[in-house]
C-alpha cells in the first residue's frame, strides 16, 4: 500500500492569497478551436470570467495587464518530462523545482513526469519515491505516468492499486533498452490486456531493442564509440518496425496506445497508417520539440560535447525534411 497522500492540485504560494486578482484586457484569446478578442478576469488562480469588458464589473485591488496586440494562450501541458531522473549512472540536471520553475516561465502550467522503477522494484515504492521528490518542490500542477519495466503477477496487482487508488491511469512500456526495461511481445500483450481491463492507457517507447543491441556490438567492434554511433545503431526502420508492431499488439488487445517521441518520417507514417487502419481508435502519438526544430545534421562534426548534447532515443534524424514532415502529421 502506498504511503503517499492522494494527488492534490498544487497551488503556488503566490496564488494562495485571497487578494490575488488579475484582469487581462484588450488581448486576443487563442484556444484550441478558435481565437477571439476578449478580457479575462482571474481570482485566486481561477479564471472567473472570459468575455467583453462591458459584461464585467471589476472589483477593487485588481492587478490590470494591458494585452493590446498580444495573444492570451492557455497554460501548456507537457505530458512527457523526466525531472531528476536517475538513468545510466547519471541524474537529469533539472530537479522538480528548477524544471517546473522553467516550465512556468515558458507558459507550461502542468507536467506529467515518469516513475521508472528498477527491474524487480515495487511500483508502489517507486511511485512513493517520486512523490517524495516532487511534492516539496513543484511550482505547478503535475501528474505521473508509471513505467512497467518488468512483468510479473505482483506488477499486475500493483498496476491495479496505482489505477484504482492513486490516480495513475497511464503506463509506459519499452521495446528498447534490452536487459534493462525491454519487454518481449508476449509480456507486452499481457500488459496491454491488463491496462485495457483497468480502462487505462498504454504508452510505448517504440524501437527494436534486439536490433539495437546487435548494431551496438557491431559498431563498437568497428571502433565507433562516439555520439556519431548512436543514430547508426538505431536507424529509422528500427523505430518504424517497432511502431508498427506496437500498434498491432495494442489493437489485438483492444488497448488504447500512446506512442511516445516519434522521431522519424517512417515511424510517423506507420503511426498514421495505424490510425487510418483502425479508424482513429486506440492509437495516439507525440513527437518532440527537438524533432520539429532541428535535425541530426546540425550536430555533426562539431566536437564531442556538442554532438553528445544532441543524443536522445530515438535519435534526431539526418533527413533534413523530417521536421516539416512531422509538423504536417501533427496538423492532421
Amino acid at each position: 500500500m502506498s504511503t503517499s497522500p492522494k494527488p492534490v492540485k498544487k497551488v503556488p504560494i503566490h496564488l494562495q492569497s485571497a487578494a490575488n486578482r488579475v484582469y487581462i484586457k484588450n488581448g486576443e484569446i487563442v484556444n484550441h478551436d478558435k481565437s477571439f478578442k476578449a478580457d479575462v478576469y482571474i481570482e485566486d488562480g481561477i479564471i472567473k470570467f472570459v468575455g467583453p469588458a462591458s459584461e464585467i464589473t471589476i472589483p477593487g485591488g485588481v492587478r490590470t495587464i494591458d494585452a493590446s496586440g498580444l495573444m492570451i494562450i492557455p497554460g501548456g501541458i507537457d505530458p512527457h518530462t523526466h525531472m531528476q531522473l536517475p538513468f545510466g549512472g547519471a541524474v537529469a540536471v533539472d530537479d522538480f523545482y528548477h524544471g517546473t520553475k522553467a516550465a512556468v516561465a515558458g507558459g507550461t502550467t502542468m507536467i506529467i513526469d515518469f516513475v521508472l522503477p528498477n527491474k524487480h522494484e515495487s511500483m508502489i515504492e517507486a511511485y512513493d519515491k517520486w512523490r517524495s521528490w516532487a511534492d516539496p518542490k513543484v511550482c505547478c500542477d503535475y501528474g505521473l505516468h508509471v513505467g512497467i519495466t518488468w512483468w510479473s503477477k505482483s506488477v499486475s496487482e500493483e498496476i491495479g492499486i496505482l489505477c484504482k487508488e492513486l490516480g495513475v491511469n497511464s503506463f509506459k512500456t519499452f521495446m528498447a533498452y534490452k536487459g534493462l526495461y525491454q519487454l518481449n511481445d508476449s509480456d507486452l500483450l499481457d500488459v496491454f490486456e491488463r491496462i485495457r481491463h483497468l480502462n487505462g492507457v498504454a504508452m510505448v517507447h517504440a524501437e527494436n531493442g534486439d536490433i539495437i543491441a546487435k548494431n551496438t556490438q557491431r559498431l563498437l567492434a568497428e571502433g565507433i564509440n562516439g555520439p556519431e554511433g548512436h543514430e547508426l545503431s538505431r536507424p529509422e526502420e528500427v523505430e518504424a518496425e517497432a511502431v508498427h508492431r506496437a500498434c498491432v499488439l495494442a489493437h489485438q488487445a483492444a488497448c488504447p496506445l500512446y506512442v511516445v517521441h516519434v522521431m522519424s518520417k517512417s515511424a510517423g507514417i506507420e503511426l498514421a497508417r495505424a490510425r487510418q487502419r483502425y479508424r482513429g481508435r486506440y492509437i495516439m502519438g507525440e513527437t518532440l520539440a527537438a524533432a520539429l526544430g532541428t535535425d541530426a545534421t546540425c550536430c555533426q562534426h562539431l566536437g564531442f560535447d556538442h554532438e553528445a548534447a544532441h543524443v536522445l532515443s530515438p535519435p534526431l534524424r539526418p533527413d533534413k525534411t523530417t521536421p516539416e514532415f512531422l509538423m504536417k502529421l501533427l496538423a492532421k
